[in-house]
């Protein structure tokens, strides 16, 4: 489905970033794994050996244009093109608002949203000399619903949302598509290591009945990266089980 075109993901060496690395690399794109270290990037790429002729590691500070624009432009000049961006890079808290500090709040501003900013300007620019692209970004089910704690996290979830409409809107002109996923409870390593009784209390309140898998993002991932969304721009698209509607 993505033959000849060529991703950078963000926050690609595990979880749901990794899972939409596989998914990629497995319907034929080349692919750019993001990471915040190079160690991280490096175990990533090991981890891969069919795919070592389609894939390369960057790990640029996210919120430093010149550094994104830099490593962007090394895997346009390897593969050729920059067709899709999964900005998938993030961080979450569950802090209360009577603890929560400015630092911390304003760190997660910076992975969760102005990375999203920085990484979308540099492919955008990249992305409309060539003629279009596809922009896609990790929001949440808490972007819609908010959660009991942690306010800083489901803050930039609804922030990615508004900034994908308004790209969808803006980048139309360039052939650029723009959209998001909105992940509900999904078997991270951070869910993973939920005792079983509390896991078993968050899947019972999911309607189909299980949390999700790594693989039930990155499908969503591929669908919006591919020409099978062709007319599609400017969505949320929740991938939950229905939690919480």
């Amino acid at each position: 489905m993505l033959k000849g075109k060529t991703a950078i993901v963000t926050g690609g060496t595990r979880g749901i970033g990794f899972a939409i690395v596989k998914k990629y690399l497995e319907n034929g794109a080349n692919v750019a794994i993001g990471g915040s270290r190079q160690e991280t990037v490096d175990a990533a790429l090991t981890k891969l050996p069919d795919y070592a002729d389609r894939i390369m590691g960057i790990c640029p500070d996210l919120c430093n244009p010149e550094a994104v624009a830099r490593d962007f432009a090394a895997v346009k000049e390897r593969f050729g093109s920059i067709d899709i961006l999964a900005n998938n890079a993030g961080i979450s808290s569950r802090t209360s608002i009577y603890d929560y500090t400015l630092e911390e709040f304003s760190k997660i501003l910076d992975i969760n949203l102005k990375s999203v900013f920085v990484c979308s300007q540099a492919a955008a620019r990249i992305m409309k000399e060539q003629g279009g692209g596809v922009i896609i970004s990790t929001s949440s089910m808490v972007s819609k619903y908010g959660q009991p704690s942690g306010c800083g996290y489901p803050t930039t979830k609804f922030a990615v949302n508004g900034l994908t409409h308004s790209l969808a809107r803006e980048l139309a002109k360039d052939h650029i598509r723009v959209n998001a996923v909105a992940p509900g409870v999904t078997r991270t390593d951070m869910v993973a290591a939920l005792p079983k009784e509390m896991f078993e209390r968050v899947s019972a309140g999911i309607p189909l009945g299980r949390v999700g898998e790594p693989s039930d993002i990155a499908n969503a991932y591929l669908y919006l990266a591919s020409d099978l969304a062709d007319y599609v721009t400017g969505v949320v698209l929740h991938v939950d089980g229905a939690a919480m509607t």
